[in-house]
């Protein structure tokens, strides 16, 4: 098995763009520049037949097709993604993704039914029972301890290049215990970015049952919903859960552990898979 790929190097001005502010502190007005995290429309568009048009930030696109494709499962293996071409322009980015065959007919009557085009995990669905996506149980994965997880929290931050220079872009890491972040990804919005580092792990071949998704947002339906799409037993969230969220993780067998901070977690679901020793 190969190990998930850190990002590729993005320059500054792909993710971000250095822009004139007034910048008012204690009654001082000073002239300035600030770095804005760049936001494009990226359309999904499967076999030439768009699907949907997402904000995010135009980086690892790749990764993101991947994720999305498989997160909102729209194929279940990916092996069934036979092709992903990015092209970008000033503006926006088309994302060319191709798909098994009978993935692709299945995603045709899916398209019919689309009634929004949003990123909150619900798109394609015409009655609130169809974005009720229900979920197959998570495999039994890892076990954790209370330290581990700090540990890793406190990495965090360290791998975050997008944020440190703009501040208003989420992040999702893959974490292994023993072996601490693998692989982060960034995006100005949450789901993206878990969708993109969901895609870079599935790139890798990796085994979804061997770590853990630590994300710093909240912890909302969708964001439980794609980990246990793709059978990522545990998910780690800086923020809040919703009920919604935790009643999902609780029928699916998903760890899930939110308002994670320096001196505290809280575990809403399943809390077998972490050891809380002194």
């Amino acid at each position: 098995m190969s190990a998930p790929a850190e990002a590729k190097g993005q320059s500054a001005a792909a993710v971000s763009a250095e822009l004139p502010v007034q910048r008012w502190t204690r009654g001082t007005l000073v002239s300035a520049t600030d770095l804005i995290a760049e936001e494009k429309p990226v359309a999904l568009v499967y076999h030439d037949v768009p699907h949907v048009v997402m904000l995010a930030t135009p980086a690892d696109l790749e990764d993101y097709a991947f994720g999305f494709t498989l997160s909102e499962g729209l194929v279940e293996r990916a092996d069934e993604i036979r092709g992903v071409e990015v092209v970008q322009s000033e503006a926006s980015a088309d994302v060319k993704i191709s798909v098994a065959w009978e993935r692709f007919t299945q995603l045709l009557q899916r398209r019919r039914n689309l009634a929004g085009r949003t990123g909150c995990g619900l798109c394609g669905a015409e009655t609130a029972e169809d974005a009720i996506r229900e979920c197959p149980a998570v495999p039994p994965g890892v076990t954790i301890t209370a330290a581990e997880l700090h540990g890793a929290m406190a990495q965090l931050s360290g791998r975050q290049p997008i944020n440190a220079r703009t501040g208003s872009v989420h992040a999702a890491a893959w974490v292994v215990p023993g072996e601490g972040i693998k692989v982060v990804r960034e995006d100005v919005g949450r789901h993206n970015a878990l969708d993109k580092t969901i895609g870079a792990l599935a790139r890798a071949k990796t085994d979804f049952a061997t770590g853990y998704m630590l994300i710093t947002s909240r912890a909302s339906y969708e964001m439980v919903q794609k980990c246990a799409t793709v059978g990522i037993p545990l998910l780690v969230a800086l923020s809040a859960p919703t009920a919604f969220a935790v009643r999902l993780a609780q029928r699916t067998g998903l760890t899930l552990i939110a308002f994670a901070r320096a001196d505290q977690h809280v575990v809403y679901a399943h809390p077998h898979r972490i050891r809380n020793e002194a």
